[in-house]
């Protein structure tokens, strides 16, 4: 798969509180070269965007302490961070889920469980656009 080695060096940050969901993500984005950032919860992930600097973050919908929604909002609200694409992740496909995730400022919505093809096509797309021909 040749297609893959185009996403070598991009950081995308995987926010969900399920284990299985980020081990997944990590694999299907490990193996096309991503670098991957983990975090289990929206607070986790606010700490750690400042650190890693993300090129994309998918981030789950139902999490505790802190939601998808609000930590998207939050994201977008950084000046820093304000272009970074964030593709909300959810297990329910509504309709309401998605005009909120947009009210909020978020890029994409993905449905769980997300295929590899889906997970990566999704990077491709809103990762290369901003980079243009960089490569």
């Amino acid at each position: 798969m040749s297609e893959s080695a185009d996403l070598t060096g991009i950081k995308v940050m995987v926010i969900d509180d399920s284990n299985t969901i980020r081990r997944s993500a990590e694999i299907f984005l490990g193996q096309s070269g991503c670098e991957v950032i983990l975090a289990g919860d929206g607070f986790d992930a606010l700490a750690k965007i400042t650190d890693h600097g993300p090129d994309i973050i998918f981030c789950d919908i139902m999490m505790p302490r802190l939601d998808g929604y609000q930590t998207c909002s939050l994201i977008k609200k950084n000046s820093k961070y304000h272009s970074t694409p964030v593709v909300m992740l959810s297990s329910k496909d509504g309709l309401f889920d998605r005009a909120r995730g947009r009210m909020v400022g978020s890029d994409e919505y993905l449905t769980k469980p997300f295929t590899k093809e889906s997970l990566l096509s999704t990077v491709r797309k809103h990762t290369l656009q901003r980079s243009g021909d960089a490569g």
